[in-house]
């Protein structure tokens, strides 16, 4: 069963219905349908019965559901338990022989395919050797057409360009990792300016010295080990942060603190679980941390309660480097806080008039956070510019704008460049003496693979398109978060941070001499990618605009709370506070060409306009 796919096969996508993982299956079926082959994907109804083909029912379902659609090669999609997972698909290879749908049994269905996490993949090739192709989750979309056996000839002209430039960008950085020059880069030289190390130095006075040095961007990475005894990983973490200020690379050591340390700081811990990173559990602790860390600048997450004392602490403790925070996120809506979302976002006000009167930079750690509730392109940008304007309007002085790219993985990278290019203009409109904008991409969440090789390639790759969101501006990006390369599979250490830094800075590097010297594209004026902008930019100026004139006092806190309980920022996959957020939730997005758009009971996109009609046409009275 793994002949190639000819134009009279069509193909069918299924999942379990426990399985909410859908935005992998969309991305391969717009590939497919792209190629011009036919796809389906499972109804909810069809899900429901691939969930237990065992039971009688379900099995005369499936096989129904198979004829009907005229399916020839089948997709199953488990990213759940990787035993459950090989168990479901060998339980339908088996009804699928038993109802003799093979081809070899003289049925319709010449491949079969498995979508998991790596070790269910492993598994399905082991118990079922015939399977066409498995995908881990880490795939280009040229790798996906590849395993389906679809040629990219017939691929429509913007499908292709954004097929080739993230696989061009992944074969630079395969290339890269592979001759490993990258392993000699050296730190920037240390020191050079009178407040450098001391409690007096700021993100500000480091980025003017290494602007005028040539020698950004400034690297930032999150450090926190878990051991299960909590002063060892105290211990440990102080450690690693005198490793890695002693080699000098990482210029930001940003302290990954525990959930309790976030929202129990000060309580008595015992008995309560940590939930992951270093648990500092005093002031002293931060002192010690700050010590340790010296002379990289530093900053820690921030609170999910007593935001605004937590904040405080940190500009005692660590001279805290600037201050992040979600808004609407890490509270009861996300199941990370106890607070509501009004008396989340009450509180990061409060927090952020004090963040201003200190004159530190303020993060609005937010645009990710919509998109990974299924939030469209447009939304996410919006997010950004409504935490900007809020911030400004309080009187803080400099934003740190946190641009999470692949994310979802499943963006292509023109739309990445497309999303970052129209969230830093709109941003940059309230640029004047008192405000400052300072970028800083970073890689996915989920992006990165399991496998550390093709890790490290996909980090010089995302390097590269952090590039080229301003390719002809050597200053651009400022500060780059640096993802390190081993977090889909294990903790990151010093020498793991310390290679990723090197990785990042040499990929930029080689990146700008290939520019330079004509051996890649220069994206700074790619046609798709402009048009791409320019319909985000008119997108979020309406949904921006409707805002304003629909919700009073829209830069509060009970006014950004109304932006969101009326809709106008779209989070179909929220898993918490659905009903009070029912206007969120109840609007559909899907991948479309490598974005992210919201769209019509049919599945046809909705434009700002439209959709902005819609709400207004369901607002209460």
């Amino acid at each position: 069963m793994s002949s190639r796919p000819t134009q009279a096969d069509c193909f069918g996508f299924v999942r379990p219905a426990v399985d909410a993982h859908a935005l992998g299956i969309q991305a391969a079926a717009q590939l497919v349908q792209d190629a011009g082959r036919p796809c389906v994907i499972a109804d909810a109804a069809a899900c429901e019965a691939f969930g237990r083909p065992q039971e009688p029912s379900n099995q005369i379902a499936i096989r129904r559901w198979i004829r009907e659609n005229r399916i020839t090669r089948l997709g199953f999609s488990y990213r759940l338990d990787p035993r459950d997972g090989a168990a479901l698909f060998a339980a339908m290879v088996e009804l699928l022989r038993a109802s003799r749908l093979l081809e070899e049994q003289g049925g319709p269905i010449r491949g079969l395919y498995f979508a998991g996490l790596p070790q269910a993949c492993d598994l399905v090739r082991a118990q079922a050797p015939g399977v066409a192709g498995v995908f881990r989750g880490d795939e280009t979309a040229a790798e996906t057409l590849g395993i389906l056996g679809i040629p990219r000839a017939g691929l429509p002209r913007d499908v292709a360009e954004g097929v080739t430039y993230d696989e061009d960008r992944l074969s630079f950085g395969k290339d890269l990792v592979r001759k490993a020059e990258y392993l000699a880069v050296k730190p920037p030289q240390a020191g050079g300016y009178e407040e450098f190390g001391t409690r007096r130095d700021t993100l500000a006075a480091r980025l003017r010295h290494r602007l005028a040095r040539g020698e950004l961007p400034l690297t930032r990475a999150h450090v926190g080990p878990y051991l299960a005894d909590r002063e060892a990983a105290v211990r440990l973490f102080m450690e690693w942060s005198r490793q890695l200020a002693a080699r000098g690379l990482l210029d930001v050591l940003s302290i990954g603190t525990s959930q309790l340390t976030q929202s129990a700081f000060g309580e008595d811990w015992s008995g309560r679980p940590n939930g992951g990173g270093v648990p500092l559990a005093s002031r002293e602790e931060f002192a010690a941390a700050y010590e340790a860390s010296r002379p990289m600048l530093v900053r820690a997450y921030a609170g999910t309660r007593n935001i605004p004392a937590l904040a405080r602490m940190y500009e005692e403790t660590i001279n805290i480097a600037w201050h992040a925070l979600s808004l609407w996120w890490f509270c009861r809506i996300d199941g990370r806080g106890p607070h509501t979302v009004r008396e989340n976002l009450r509180e990061h006000v409060e927090a952020l008039m004090f963040i201003a009167a200190s004159g530190k930079p303020f993060e609005p750690n937010v645009p990710h956070h919509f998109a990974f509730r299924g939030a469209d392109d447009v939304t996410c940008v919006v997010s950004a510019i409504l935490a900007a304007r809020l911030a400004k309007s309080l009187g803080v002085g400099y934003l740190v704008l946190q641009n999470m790219l692949a994310t979802p993985k499943f963006t292509w990278g023109i739309q990445d460049l497309a999303k970052s290019r129209a969230m830093l203009a709109l941003v940059r409109e309230l640029q004047d003496e008192r405000f400052r904008v300072i970028l800083q991409p970073r890689g996915g969440l989920d992006y990165f693979s399991a496998d550390m090789e093709r890790a490290k390639a996909q980090l010089a790759a995302v390097t590269a398109l952090a590039d080229d969101i301003e390719p002809h501006d050597p200053a651009s990006p400022p500060v780059i978060h640096v993802v390190s390369y081993s977090e889909a599979a294990h903790l990151a250490d010093p020498a793991v941070v310390n290679e990723s830094i090197q990785i990042t800075r040499h990929a930029l590097q080689e990146y700008r001499r290939l520019r330079a010297a004509g051996d890649i594209d220069d994206m700074a004026a790619h046609p798709e990618t402009a048009a791409r902008t320019a319909a985000l930019l008119g997108e979020a100026r309406t949904v921006l605009g409707t805002i304003e004139s629909a919700v009073p006092g829209v830069y509060s806190a009970d006014g950004l709370y109304e932006v969101f309980a009326r809709g106008f920022l779209p989070v179909p996959y929220l898993w918490e506070c659905r009903d009070e957020f029912s206007r969120a939730v109840r609007q559909p997005t899907r991948l479309v060409r490598g974005s992210v758009k919201a769209v019509d009971e049919r599945g046809v996109p909705l434009s700002a306009a439209e959709r902005m009609l819609r709400l207004a046409a369901r607002a209460d009275p």
